[in-house]
């Protein structure tokens, strides 16, 4: 069962399209090009700022002047990162549903490197403790790496990742990084892609709101905690035997015995009810 959230930044868990489209637009009346709209934006990001430059400018640019012109927007764009950008609706209370019920988080994304750690510590401080950018000689998304990283970090093995973690975004990009990672692919709908795009790159769950998370991961827990519950008699599962630190793990799955649905609570009760269970069924 899932107890490490993956997550992407730009159109996951923060709004950032209108600075990007204002830095973008920055380059553009610098270099006399015509401006860009935020709906181009929002089909150009998902790949990296030197990619959102690159379908921006005119294709005869030249080399010199794109490096230059990428040089600037990078370093406009640090600056000014946090200007309009907000956290999607739902996704403050998300995360802090998370971390109450003992998830590990991370954040990783193509963005610059500084702009990702800057910003998690904007909006996320003291919740999500992994943040990692796009960052030179290390492959960005689709490639693995920087999630392999943000495991490492978090303290998952790569032989745990593909059972533990779940990876969570908004477009094709992050659909393609969940399968070279190995990793179960939520897909949310409220970003930068349409539904039926997401619908057709075929991920493992696909979500209208943010909160959708947290109840996706309870009922997961739930079914789970469930399952091994069945084929039990009521007096079977009072027999088990009890200890003082498991009370309220095994009054939560009683609860979910009896009722089938309930909020389990964490990661960690789910654990002592498991390990409730066990000793019951020896």
């Amino acid at each position: 069962m899932y107890d490490t959230i993956i997550f992407d930044l730009d159109g996951t868990l923060l709004d950032t399209l209108e600075d990007l489209m204002d830095s973008v637009n920055y380059i553009m009346d610098k270099y006399g090009f015509p401006r860009r709209t935020l709906e181009e934006i929002r089909t150009f990001v998902g790949n990296g700022l030197k990619n959102l430059l690159t379908k921006c400018v005119p294709a005869e640019m030249s080399e010199t002047d794109f490096e230059e012109a990428l040089s600037e927007f990078k370093e406009y764009y640090g600056k000014n990162c946090q200007i309009k950008t907000k956290p999607y609706d739902g996704v403050l209370e998300c995360i802090e549903a998370l971390k109450k019920k003992g998830y590990k988080m991370a954040i990783v994304s193509n963005k610059a490197d500084p702009a990702v750690k800057e910003l998690n510590q904007i909006y996320f401080k003291g919740m999500i403790d992994v943040a990692i950018g796009e960052r030179a000689g290390v492959a960005r998304k689709p490639a693995p790496d920087s999630v392999y990283q943000a495991l490492e970090e978090l303290g998952i093995s790569m032989e745990e990742r593909a059972k533990k973690a779940l990876y969570v975004g908004d477009s094709e990009v992050d659909r393609a990084t969940a399968e070279n990672a190995g990793l179960d692919c939520m897909s949310v709908e409220w970003g930068f892609r349409e539904r039926k795009l997401l619908e057709s790159l075929k991920p493992k769950y696909l979500i209208s709101h943010p909160m959708d998370i947290v109840k996706t991961l309870d009922d997961l827990m739930i079914d789970e905690i469930v399952n091994r519950l069945d084929g039990f008699a009521d007096s079977d599962v009072s027999r088990m035997k009890v200890t003082v630190s498991s009370d309220v793990a095994m009054g939560e799955v009683k609860k979910a015995y009896h009722m089938g649905r309930c909020d389990i609570g964490s990661p960690w009760a789910k654990g002592k009810a498991f390990d409730v269970l066990d000793d019951g069924c020896k």
